[in-house]
């Protein structure tokens, strides 16, 4: 088990900003996140044993950096999104923490990827890419594993079922609140991901990561 799951408190002070009174909204988001999702304990776990250098595409508030550090994983981290209101809120959060070997930059990746050798993150980011750009999001970020290194992916999957009529739901309602920028645009098929993966030559695992949530989320994790 992840060590931080039980202390969602402990990382969450680091979102608090200090200000009289401190704003508090990142706090409890990173609180009830870390409460009701199985995300961070699912990919924390699927890095665990690799120290490749890890580049989190799409990495929102920066998370997933204090989750590693939280399990005791010390791998060189880079954290990139197109959200400069999300990157300095991670930057402020990092430094709070005194987090070490952490990094984050603003980078539209409908545009670009930046430059990287390592392991790559991209936890619920590809269903706000048109078809396209999934395409060439996937590929550049599986061009950039090295042996040893893992492809490690959270998505809501292409499903006409109730788990996936709630996953579109809430994803359209994270844009209207203005959380997400952008709204869902295109789910991908597990099919896909299983012919772009078995084409480049990568082991991948394939498991649901609903947890006790309503979603049709999957974790897929790749290694060359």
């Amino acid at each position: 088990m992840a060590r931080f799951v039980n202390k969602p408190s402990t990382i969450a002070d680091a979102f608090t900003e200090p200000r009289w009174p401190p704003r508090r909204y990142h706090y409890y988001y990173v609180r009830g996140k870390l409460a009701s999702d199985p995300l961070y304990p699912g990919v924390v776990a699927a890095l665990r044993g690799c120290d490749a250098p890890l580049l989190d595409l799409g990495c929102g508030i920066g998370l997933l950096a204090h989750a590693l550090r939280a399990d005791g994983q010390a791998l060189r981290y880079a954290g990139v999104d197109f959200d400069a209101g999300k990157i300095a809120v991670a930057k402020a959060a990092a430094d709070r923490a005194k987090l070490a070997g952490v990094a984050f930059a603003t980078c539209d990746l409908l545009r670009e990827r930046p430059s990287h050798r390592g392991s790559v993150a991209l936890l619920d980011v590809l269903q706000y890419l048109p078809g396209e750009a999934q395409e060439r999001v996937l590929d550049d970020a599986i061009a950039m594993l090295e042996p040893g290194s893992r492809l490690v992916v959270r998505s809501g999957l292409h499903d006409d079922n109730a788990r996936g009529r709630t996953t579109r739901m809430v994803d359209r309602l994270a844009n209207a609140i203005g959380w997400m920028r952008s709204g869902p645009l295109c789910y991908p098929k597990q099919e896909w991901f299983e012919r772009k993966l078995a084409n480049a030559g990568l082991a991948a695992d394939f498991r649901p990561l609903h947890g006790r949530t309503p979603f049709n989320n999957w974790l897929i994790v790749a290694t060359r």
